[in-house]
């Protein structure tokens, strides 16, 4: 039988993340003991696949997930569907639907392990040292936030709102480090209103959020922020307040800003991400106030798979999950709009203008492919 195929992948320039070009190498389909071919059906396109890439040789190593060979290019990686097309493991049969973290391309060869109804991991061994939580692949006919019908809005919402729903519960298992008001830049991301959604109204607490000009409207009529402010209003705030920063821009300047404002009344400077970045921060030694700290979802996950119990925090996760999905589906909703597109080109486009700033903060892209 012949499995020959051509695979097809779209590679980033490390050091400008809205390049990007496509390759095609023919591949004989020829599977080594315990490998299975994934076949990539869609996957979503956010400003954190942006973020993904921009911090891909820093704390995360997001680029060593799918090398590529080449130093100046990288496999941006993305959630998505995925069909296993070939397999040579017991367990995962050919036509199964997965879903998980892809490089952006038309197949995938990978090595499952740790293979149970609910799922496996990828066992390369390239992949052994880096963040679990992203080698682990949802098997869909045993997961139970798929719902077939929902898929788009599924891989939209899933790797954005676990880490807009593990941030909240971090904020709230810290007491908010003692501030009464929070300040949320890039405050019209989906991340950013994800978490909003989450921490709901809080008695004592006030959420705030910061954004551009442009997108205010739009942050206003989310209805889930107590008040917004334009960035150049930050200033007005009361900087006696005691106030805690979430930071989903990564804009050197507007954190110079929040701290040199607010002073010693900042009480934490959490960093959640950025869009445009391609470091981690600028130097912070001269800033007043608490040290930026980088927020990442795999450990507040690891404690509270301790504290609760994996079981309860994927039950908490998806009626969250489950919320959030309905109200974002809802035809008409003040939150998402869904843009689907095909292929790779515009693939490339959606991600040339998503690290522009230049997409919509309504918009939602999904790209088929398979």
């Amino acid at each position: 039988m012949n499995n020959a195929f051509t695979l097809t992948r779209l590679e980033t320039r490390k050091n400008a993340l809205g390049t990007t070009r496509v390759l095609t190498t023919p591949d004989d389909g020829t599977l080594q003991p315990g490998e299975v071919l994934m076949k990539i059906g869609r996957f979503s396109l956010t400003t954190n696949n942006i973020t993904y890439a921009a911090f891909g040789d820093a704390v995360m190593k997001y680029w060593q997930f799918f090398p590529t060979g080449d130093a100046d290019w990288g496999h941006m990686p993305a959630w998505g569907f995925a069909d296993v097309a070939a397999s040579n493991v017991e367990g995962v049969a050919v036509g199964e639907r997965f879903y998980g973290y892809f490089p952006i391309a038309s197949h995938l060869r990978m090595q499952p392990v740790r293979v149970t109804a609910r799922g496996f991991y990828d066992g390369a061994a390239h992949r052994s040292e880096l963040v679990s939580a992203y080698n682990q692949y949802m098997r869909c006919s045993n997961d139970a936030g798929y719902v077939a019908e929902l898929e788009n809005y599924q891989m939209l919402v899933r790797p954005l709102f676990i880490t807009s729903f593990m941030l909240a519960d971090f904020l709230e298992d810290n007491g908010f480090f003692g501030a009464r008001q929070v300040v949320v830049s890039s405050a019209s991301s989906k991340t950013a209103f994800g978490t909003a959604f989450c921490l709901d109204k809080r008695e004592g607490l006030q959420l705030i959020a910061a954004t551009s000009a442009g997108n205010r409207a739009f942050v206003e009529g989310l209805g889930c922020y107590d008040r917004t402010l334009s960035y150049e209003e930050i200033t007005s705030l009361p900087a006696g307040v005691p106030t805690l920063y979430v930071d989903f821009s990564g804009n050197d300047d507007l954190r110079a800003t929040i701290h040199h404002h607010f002073g010693d009344a900042l009480v934490y400077d959490c960093y959640a991400g950025s869009a445009q970045k391609t470091e981690f921060l600028g130097n912070t030694d001269a800033l007043p106030g608490p040290t930026p700290q980088l927020y990442f979802a795999p450990v507040q996950i690891r404690k509270r798979n301790a504290d609760w119990g994996p079981e309860e925090v994927n039950r908490r996760f998806n009626a969250a999950q489950g919320n959030f999905i309905a109200e974002l589906s809802r035809p008409g909703n003040r939150w998402m709009t869904l843009v689907r597109g095909e292929g790779f080109a515009h693939a490339q486009a959606v991600i040339a203008n998503l690290h522009a700033g230049k997409v919509d903060p309504r918009e939602a892209h999904v790209i088929a492919i398979g």
